[in-house]
């Protein structure tokens, strides 16, 4: 097998990340750390609309989702989302203390519980493959 072949292969089994978080930062470190992994490929969006503008059914494997951002909070993108395709697992990124019973009860989809910032990448990653792995 051909070193291009097996680049090429690698690629087809990375899963696709969407990551929506107003702060650049953020969304730049959580890119370079997930792809870092050689795992996943991540496209970002600063701009709850953009992300959802640019969204496409079936692309996506899983979604990381700020909860505060203008115009658009996160949990009003998650249901705008999920109304495109409901299949696409997700969980939720806040800098703030969130109400995991009431986030349970609005999103009982989401399995997984809302992550604190600062993220642990080590971590993330570690959870978001356990996740994808559940199918």
């Amino acid at each position: 097998m051909t070193s291009q072949h097996q680049n090429e292969q690698q690629e087809s089994t990375k899963k696709r990340i969407l990551v929506v978080d107003d702060e650049p930062d953020i969304t730049f470190t959580l890119k370079e750390g997930l792809e870092k992994s050689g795992l996943f490929d991540v496209e970002t969006f600063t701009d709850p609309s953009s992300a959802l503008s640019n969204f496409k059914s079936g692309y996506y494997d899983f979604l990381l989702i700020d909860i505060r951002m203008p115009k658009i909070d996160g949990y009003e993108l998650y249901d705008k989302i999920r109304a495109i395709d409901a299949k696409v697992k997700a969980c939720f990124i806040s800098a703030y203390n969130v109400n995991y019973k009431a986030l349970r009860e609005q999103f009982p989809t989401i399995k997984m519980e809302c992550y604190a910032k600062p993220l642990e990448i080590d971590e993330l990653i570690r959870k978001i493959t356990d996740e994808l792995d559940q199918n």
